[in-house]
């Protein structure tokens, strides 16, 4: 008899804390306990997100056919909507407005530039579940990454097709995280190869740190030494600073010797690195162009024009160059920098030219040669990128 009645307590005892759960879920569905619930981008967004607003972009500067590395296709802000949105019974049927199915659709619940006075993205981001979409009966709440890329399009202008201030983040963190490593394009390396030999002077052990790389294909090793902070800084700025300052004007400056030589793999790690790279090859400002000095090799009196290699031909096994100088084409393609550096997809590749072709702080001679005519031709099909 009293298993029976400890048997009834614990039934209603189930019962009271189920009825308690269901009331505490559906106090939280009406915004009473919405305070214990955040669907709100906690981190600043990662602004290296690229974030379209259709899934593919074919580059302005593609193929007549579009090529393997012509073309964009990443999850975009149309997809998101489409996959979390846009069904039969909720914003892509009959009597659940605004329809969010079109462009101008989306665009009509955003103020470019500001996702924070969005209605879209504070729909995506409130904790007031009243009014949170996806509704929380839903099921599913839209990730950290998409949401980002809802907040990088708005504060992008919410264009329907990508620009300048989409392509460039990424792409510079492509090449960023892909290229500077220790023993690659990196800027204490390549100041540390002159530290180690002698060119800096007397240097201190608070000023280098080594170490050692082994080759995973070969098994060799290579001893490595890199320069350190403040050091670093300064000697790296005044190099860039003797090369700017030797190349924007050759005539005036023939006599300028740009400050030592640089052996070692041009670093990438700053987007002022990058340019540097870009406007001032580092195959004209090698030894090849260098003679000595009570020993020392220094640079002097080169052609920046006169080059054969660029940041899109290393990247990019699809085109190959013409000496901006010469007009003379390239006999093969390069692409090295792609495979021998770890490895670039497709759609990484199409972005890093995306983003050279569409920035303005890339002067045109690179891009389409001193004469316009262009300077970067398709393999497959001869074709030359214009203006």
């Amino acid at each position: 008899m009293k298993r029976k009645v400890y048997y009834q307590k614990g039934i209603i005892g189930l019962f009271c804390l189920l009825l308690i759960s269901l009331l505490l879920v559906q106090c939280t569905k009406q915004g009473i306990n919405a305070t214990s619930v955040s669907r709100s981008l906690v981190n600043t967004p990662d602004s290296t997100i690229f974030s379209p607003f259709y899934d593919s972009t074919i580059i302005s500067t593609a193929d007549v056919t579009p090529d393997v590395n012509d073309v964009i296709v990443t999850k975009s802000v149309m997809s998101i909507i489409k996959n979390n949105c846009v069904t039969s019974t909720c914003h892509g049927g009959t009597g659940v407005l605004p329809y969010l199915n079109t462009y101008a659709s989306v665009k009509s619940m955003v103020v470019p530039g500001n996702p924070a006075a969005s209605q879209l993205f504070q729909l995506i981001t409130t904790s007031d579940l009243n009014k949170a979409m996806p509704p929380v009966n839903y099921g599913v709440d839209l990730t950290v990454t998409e949401k980002t890329i809802i907040y990088n399009w708005i504060l992008n202008g919410a264009k329907e097709k990508p620009a300048i201030e989409d392509f460039r983040p990424a792409a510079f963190s492509i090449i960023n995280i892909g290229c500077t490593s220790g023993n690659c394009h990196n800027e204490a390396t390549a100041t540390g190869a002159w530290g180690k030999s002698g060119y800096l002077g007397a240097l201190t052990s608070a000023d280098t740190l080594s170490f050692l790389y082994s080759n995973p294909t070969s098994g060799a090793i290579t001893a490595y030494t890199q320069l350190k902070d403040p050091k670093l800084s300064l000697v790296w700025k005044a190099y860039k600073d003797s090369v700017k300052t030797f190349y924007a004007d050759t005539v005036a400056n023939a006599s300028f010797r740009v400050w030592k030589t640089l052996s070692t793999r041009g670093p990438l790690n700053t987007y002022d690195d990058l340019l540097m790279d870009i406007m001032y090859p580092k195959s004209v400002r090698s030894s090849a162009n260098a003679y000595s000095v009570g020993g020392v090799k220094v640079n002097c009196k080169g052609d920046y024009l006169n080059g054969t290699s660029s940041v899109v031909t290393r990247i990019d096994s699809s085109l190959v160059l013409a000496n901006p100088r010469t007009k003379v084409w390239a006999t093969s393609n390069q692409g090295g920098m792609a495979y021998s550096d770890g490895g670039l997809k497709p759609i990484e590749v199409a972005l890093i030219k995306a983003w050279y072709f569409n920035d303005p702080n890339i002067p045109d001679v690179w891009k389409y040669g001193t004469d316009g005519t262009g300077i970067f031709k398709y393999r497959k099909s001869g074709n030359i990128i214009h203006k």
